[in-house]
């Protein structure tokens, strides 16, 4: 049954509405009863204008071209434009969408469909209008196929008035955005990043003349915050993560805001808790952790609260007539009390030049400096030692988290009242203080610009012709790189992922090296090298001869001699200190086997295995593996136990009591499949780094030379007797011999039996091409243990192989070949000394096609 239409259509006072209807529908008549006459631009009208009729057709495209002219100034001055005109194509509409993101306002659809018959009818009383039956059921059909997609359009709020009835009682009326609060002119308390510290927060409340009373009711912690007389708080976000008590934090700001004395905006560490709290797949990192940690302890009642708290959260706050904008990472002055998705991310993340800091941290862009606006910001984000005003703007995050102090601003006296931290209660990556300034002599080629690397792009590359990085796969690398990722000088390569073998058919096996012979066998190939893979982290390092010889080949600044990276361009270690002990360590091993001289070059990239496995994945072995491995061993083991015993009751829990014992002894092979892989490392003695690729050296990149050359050289390095550089075993194999593969399968087992991980197998050229082209520069065959640890405890019953087995390789390998293709045009660049933005655009990319939905299991 059709829905009534709706008599109070309540739209935002700033909003580009789009009225869509056949000729005839009302359009006219319906804006101007309900829309001021200045709000309300007509293509009828903007053809009188040209043509002095407004029925010629002929002026249509110029037309609509002041109509746009007109909705685009009215748009950029804050003002609500209404469009009348038929807008029944998606194609005619797709504009007016496009224009409202442009200006951050929201687009609304009002679909005025009364049906032909009164189209028809309001038609004849027209002159010129006498175009018939049929143009107006053209119209109202096209109309009708598009209303279901008004929204996938991207409108936000779509109105349809059905009826002759429906449109003349219709009425709309004007509701400011959950953003506008200019009617509220305090005064006000804007409270700084707070990151968990609810000690300080109450310190910093009550020194700002509030009352904080805890208590407790059902069971349940609850906080009552009694503002002074006539104020109120804003929180300028990032209320969780890092600090001691996020609950806390969240308890005070939900109770304010739900008493009315306080406003919150989001902070980007919100949304992330948001996304967490709602079960999605977040990485628990800056923090967060912390805040996850202490969520646990709290009732399923209170997460729930604040999951709807959060999901409630706007992006910024417009205050005191204007005079005031409080935003979480600040807000351009055309951003101001508007809403789009583009002002949501700016007031979330702020601004970053696309550069990464010495720190591994995103380069801000100063928008402040640019600001001109009357409206003052006031915002947080960035750390600083001391809130200080530029342009009318002031970030208030002074690092309490960070050992700091928490800062709030009273408004509108412009006075900063301050708590110091209790103590230190996260290390900060980058010292308070803010970022250092980039050298004024910089080449403008190696100054990097975001438009290099966002948006749909194409790379040609070398290897495999042109590759296409699509705008979202950009945005989604663009999140990793600006945030995490080492600075961009040293990221001259970032390796390839590397697809496994087909299945076996072998009965309680899923992977075999007999199909990797198969494979390479049947695209041509005669000769492999088999290596021994090192259950280990994939780590790139750059090393150079010292660090005179860094910063003329990097172009870094300070003492670092080198560094090490991971496969998605993060620093490997946190210490700086136990990166320069293991370049030191491979540096002694280069001058001892004579690389330096031999290679003609200052600085070598390799590409390497790091060890133990702990070093890096400790965290997640502790939380993840572990805990799976006690539960499932436990629980397993006492319901095998319990079926025991009741099989002597009745048979019949024989069968089940033996499927569970199985299971348990499956479960305790998955507790010990990880122990070969752990250690402790307490310092660079207690790694081991397995370096099996010379990627490049001055004058060259070493992907032209046989992986032969590249195991020698790994070889060498092994041979100088230092400890922490560990060998690489490794042999070749004819694929016409037969005892020769036989045997080599059974080197595999051995090395697997031991407790190995598995073996990569490759080509022995290290660019090799078949009749369809580039081959997989190398297949990975994993132990039937370690599967174990990638697919869970019980992946090998014969139930789970049969579905494993039916695992697609096909993305995995295409990725595997882009990925190669792009580190190999990114180190060609990078040896011609091209431009770094020439060279980053390939790691970027290379970063971008990780983002690909393939199973990370594979």
């Amino acid at each position: 049954m059709r829905a009534p239409d709706p008599t109070d259509i309540a739209i935002p006072d700033f909003a580009l509405v789009v009225l869509i209807g056949a000729s005839g529908a009302g359009k006219s008549s319906f804006a101007a009863r309900n829309f001021a006459p200045t709000e309300v631009i007509s293509s009828d009208y903007a053809r009188a204008l040209v043509s002095d009729d407004e029925t010629d057709q002929s002026v249509s495209s110029d037309a609509f071209e002041l109509v746009r002219a007109i909705a685009e100034k009215r748009l950029k001055h804050r003002r609500l434009a209404v469009i009348d005109a038929t807008n029944i194509r998606s194609a005619d509409r797709k504009g007016w969408i496009d224009l409202a993101r442009r200006w951050h306002a929201l687009p609304v659809a009002i679909v005025l469909d009364p049906g032909i018959e009164a189209c028809l009818a309001h038609n004849k009383g027209r002159a010129n209008r006498d175009f018939g039956a049929g143009v107006v059921k053209r119209m109202t059909d096209e109309l009708r196929r598009g209303l279901r997609g008004l929204q996938r359009e991207g409108f936000r709020q779509v109105w349809t008035l059905g009826t002759e009835a429906g449109i003349g009682a219709a009425q709309v009326t004007r509701q400011p955005l959950w953003t506008d609060k200019r009617t509220d002119h305090g005064p006000f308390d804007i409270i700084g990043d707070i990151h968990g510290c609810a000690a300080e927060l109450q310190l910093l409340l009550e020194k700002l003349g509030y009352t904080v009373a805890w208590s407790e009711m059902d069971g349940e912690r609850t906080v009552a915050v009694t503002p002074p007389e006539g104020r109120k708080a804003v929180f300028v976000g990032d209320l969780v993560d890092r600090g001691p008590a996020s609950p806390d934090c969240v308890r005070i700001a939900m109770s304010m805001v739900a008493s009315g004395s306080a406003y919150a905006v989001q902070g980007n560490h919100e949304r992330k808790f948001g996304r967490w709290l709602e079960g999605r797949k977040v990485t628990l990192s800056h923090g967060l952790q912390q805040t996850a940690d202490q969520m646990e302890a709290e009732s399923p009642a209170f997460r729930k609260q604040v999951a709807t708290f959060l999901e409630d959260l706007r992006s910024h706050v417009w205050l005191d007539g204007g005079k005031l904008a409080v935003a979480h990472a600040g807000l351009k002055e055309e951003m101001i009390g508007r809403g789009s998705g583009a002002v949501r991310e700016f007031a979330l993340y702020g601004e970053t030049t696309g550069e990464i800091d010495e720190f591994g941290l995103p380069v801000r862009a100063d928008w402040a400096a640019r600001y001109r606006g009357d409206t003052a910001v006031v915002y947080g984000h960035t750390p600083m030692l001391e809130a200080q005003w530029v342009n009318n703007t002031l970030c208030i995050d002074t690092g309490c988290v960070f050992g700091g102090k928490l800062t709030a601003l009273r408004w509108p006296e412009k006075q900063l009242v301050e708590v110091p931290a209790l103590q230190t209660w996260f290390e900060p990556m980058r010292p308070l203080g803010g970022e250092a300034a980039r050298s004024a002599q910089a080449d403008a080629d190696d100054l990097l610009d975001i438009t290099d690397v966002t948006g749909r792009r194409w790379i040609d590359t070398t290897l495999r012709g042109r590759l296409v990085i699509p705008e979202e796969k950009a945005s989604a690398a663009l999140e990793v790189m600006s945030r995490y990722a080492l600075a961009p000088q040293w990221l001259a390569y970032l390796p390839p992922t590397m697809s496994p073998v087909e299945t076996s058919a072998r009965e309680g096996w899923l992977e075999r090296p007999e199909e990797v012979f198969a494979h390479y066998r049947e695209r041509g190939v005669e000769r492999l090298v088999l290596q021994e893979k090192h259950m280990g982290s994939r780590a790139v390092i750059a090393l150079c001869r010292d660090a005179a010889a860094a910063r003329a080949r990097f172009g870094v600044a300070g003492e670092e001699t080198g560094q090490v990276w991971t496969r998605t361009g993060r620093a490997f270690f946190n210490d700086a200190a136990m990166t320069e002990g293991l370049l030191a360590r491979l540096r002694g091993a280069v001058d001892a086997a004579g690389l330096w001289e031999e290679l003609g070059t200052d600085w070598l990239l390799l590409d390497a295995e790091i060890m133990p496995w702990s070093a890096k994945a400790g965290a997640l072995i502790e939380a993840q593996y572990a805990p799976v491995a006690a539960a499932s061993l436990a629980g397993l083991t006492t319901a095998a136990e319990t079926l025991r015993r009741a099989a002597t009751v009745n048979p019949e829990a024989a069968a089940l009591a033996a499927r569970f014992e199985d299971r348990a002894a499956r479960a305790a092979l998955y507790g010990k499949a990880w122990a070969p892989y752990v250690w402790p490392v307490g310092g660079v003695e207690d790694l081991k780094v397995a370096p099996f690729h010379l990627l490049a050296s001055e004058g060259r990149v070493w992907f032209d030379t046989d992986h032969l050359t590249h195991m020698a050289i790994a070889d060498r390095l092994a041979a100088t007797g230092d400890p922490v550089i560990a060998p690489t075993r490794w042999r070749t194999v004819e694929l016409a011999d037969e005892a020769a593969c036989a045997d080599a399968v059974a080197w595999w087992e051995a090395l697997t039996a031991g407790g190995g991980e598995g073996m990569v197998v490759k080509p022995v050229d290290f660019v090799a091409r078949g009749s369809k082209g580039l081959l997989q520069p190398a297949l990975k065959v994993r132990g039937r243990e370690y599967l174990r640890i990638i697919y869970g405890p019980e992946y090998d019953a014969p139930e789970n192989l049969v579905r494993l087995r039916q695992r697609g390789l096909g993305g995995k390998r295409n990725l595997a070949l882009r990925e190669f293709a792009l580190g190999h045009e990114a180190l060609l660049r990078f040896v011609a000394r091209e431009p770094l933005r020439r060279v980053h655009e390939c790691v970027f990319a290379v970063l971008a096609a990780e983002s690909e939905a393939v199973d990370p299991r594979l």
